[in-house]
This record gives structure tokens, sequence and C-alpha cells, in this order.
């Protein structure tokens, strides 16, 4: 069982920058691939970016590529998201999710992949 608390978003402005922090229980937190996904008023939710539990495995939107950038302290069982040129279009509650996923599979860009999930923190970016 894990749980998942996130935190550091908030309100800014365009071309700001915030980092999000996804805080997990468990002691086996360094085994789990690591998700962000968002999801805005009105819209389906959407990949942002994954992790592998051993932080070799990135992959990311095209929407933030370039833009924000995952990272993980599995001494801290934290996973980040720094988001950087922050957009109108990035607005959203933001959602971490953790799984195991096999050794052929490090990372999913899926969300029915994942099993746990946290309560959301939102962002929103003003113009």
């Amino acid at each position: 069982q894990v749980q998942l608390v996130e935190s550091g978003g908030g309100l800014v402005q365009a071309g700001d920058s915030l980092r999000l922090s996804c805080a997990a229980s468990g002691r086996t937190f360094s085994s789990y691939g690591m998700g962000w996904f968002r999801q805005a008023p009105g819209l389906e939710r959407e990949f942002v970016a994954v992790i592998s539990w051993n932080g070799d495995i990135t992959v990311y939107a095209d929407s933030v590529k370039g833009r924000f950038t995952i990272s993980r302290d599995n001494a801290k069982n934290t996973v980040y998201l720094q988001m950087n040129s922050l957009k109108p279009e990035d607005t959203a509650v933001y959602y971490c999710a953790a799984d195991r996923f096999s050794a052929l599979k490090l990372v999913s860009r899926s969300g029915r992949d994942y099993t746990y999930w946290g309560q959301g923190t939102q962002v929103t970016v003003s113009s």
C-alpha cells in the first residue's frame, strides 16, 4: 500500500516556475514507477511525465517537454515536478501516481496502469 500526498501548487503568472512535490509513504517507494498527470476543468485527465523506479527513464508529454522536469529522491520517498516557463494552458489539478511495473515496461503514460493516486494540487497560471 502506498499513500501519496502532493504539494507545491499555487497561483503564478505566465513565465513563472513552480516545483511540485509528491511524498509517498511506505518502504517500497524505490520500486515504484511514478507519474504526474493533470486535469483541467471540463477536460479529461492527461499524462504529463513519468519516471522509472531508478530514475533512469523519464518520459514527457509533448506539451511540457523542455519546460518540465521530473525527478525523484528515493531516500526521501519523494518525486518532484519542476515546472518552468508556465503557460495559462498548464492550469489544472496535478496528480501524482504510482505503481510497480515489470522489467519489460518500466514506465507508463496511461493513467489506467497506476494503482495509487494522490489527492491532487491546484496549479493556476494567469496570463
